[in-house]
């Protein structure tokens, strides 16, 4: 039983019955809405059987007379921690960005239970391409106070008032209820979605990158009007999408499909040429990002549309030619 039931430590069904036997008593119903809520698509097929005294269970509970499951054991279920995950969370102690989710005497408490622990690994053995070199400065303790600020917000819908420099050099002032962070892997940089406000109600929205914050202030209001996330970013998509033409070659399909997991996207397949034409809708502040992306791949792919879009990354590899040129 040990070895079918706990082959993984808390693994989905390690966490199922752990979740049950967190409770003195338990009834059938409650049992099949966790295996269903909390199970795989086939799990309501079997596992309540296994959880269910029948003939067929793993012995976790037992029914008394009032038809409740009680569990055999006096307590609840102990968590632990296994070594790989130690390891993991050493590890992460290192990366800069964990300051920003947490204060100093977490890190240093955690840094005390784990000094005995190897890492995982180290923030030195990575070494990243395609990455833009004017990284947010993760130390800076400024940057700190205005991430957990605009972290607070998001959490509980309060309203800022932001000072920011904006992309073009402006210096931008007003209300704004942040309701999403977002990490730019290639940036390497933190943003905020947002919308403006003026009398408390939207009049825009955009994006704000962090490390442009000049000050910011709580002004302990709240925004009470529900944000629907779709419709905030069907306001924000482009008009057209961009049409990709992906080649085999090179895992090129599996390799786009893992950069481009996050964006909305068609894909249909060229039996014939073993193609894969891919349809992507993005936010339109980040066309260029997902230019220096598409770029990446090389001769892998092709962008066959917009016509815009397709312009723009003609004008792109032109300059690095010209650049290569002069060098």
């Amino acid at each position: 039983m040990a070895n079918e039931l706990f082959s993984e430590i808390y693994g989905t069904y390690f966490r199922i019955a752990a979740k049950l036997l967190s409770r003195r008593t338990v009834d059938e119903k409650t049992v099949y809405e966790i295996v269903s809520s909390d199970g795989f698509r086939d799990s309501s097929l079997f596992l309540p059987q296994k959880l269910i005294p029948g003939g067929e269970d793993w012995g976790l509970f037992r029914k008394d007379h009032d038809g409740m499951l009680e569990r055999i054991t006096k307590s609840a279920p102990v968590k632990t921690m296994s070594m790989l995950q130690k390891r993991w969370i050493k590890a992460k102690l290192s990366d800069p960005r964990i300051r920003l989710f947490m204060d100093e005497d977490t890190i240093n408490a955690l840094d005390e239970r784990l000094k005995d622990i190897k890492p995982l690994g180290r923030q030195e053995d990575f070494r990243y391409t395609d990455v833009f070199a004017d990284s947010d400065d993760y130390s800076d303790e400024n940057y700190i106070s205005n991430f957990r600020i605009v972290l607070d917000a998001v959490k509980h819908r309060r309203i800022l008032e932001i000072k920011f420099i904006s992309g073009h050099g402006n210096n931008v002032r007003g209300w704004f209820v942040p309701f999403k962070l977002e990490y730019s892997a290639k940036n390497d940089k933190f943003r905020a979605y947002c919308y403006m406000l003026h009398r408390f109600r939207p009049v825009s929205s955009g994006i704000i990158n962090i490390g442009r914050i000049v000050s910011i202030r709580d002004t302990e209001k709240i925004f009470r009007t529900k944000v629907d996330m779709d419709e905030y970013f069907r306001n924000r998509r482009c008009d057209e999408p961009a049409v990709i033409r992906v080649t085999s070659e090179r895992n090129g399909l599996e390799r786009f499909m893992m950069e481009f997991a996050s964006y909305e996207k068609q894909t249909t397949r060229d039996l014939e040429k073993g193609e894969f034409i891919v349809k992507l809708w993005y936010d339109r502040a980040d066309e260029t990002e997902l230019l220096i992306n598409l770029l990446s791949f090389g001769p892998v792919i092709e962008i066959i549309g917009s016509e815009r879009l397709r312009e723009n990354a003609r004008q792109r590899v032109k300059r690095q030619m010209e650049l290569l040129k002069n060098k």
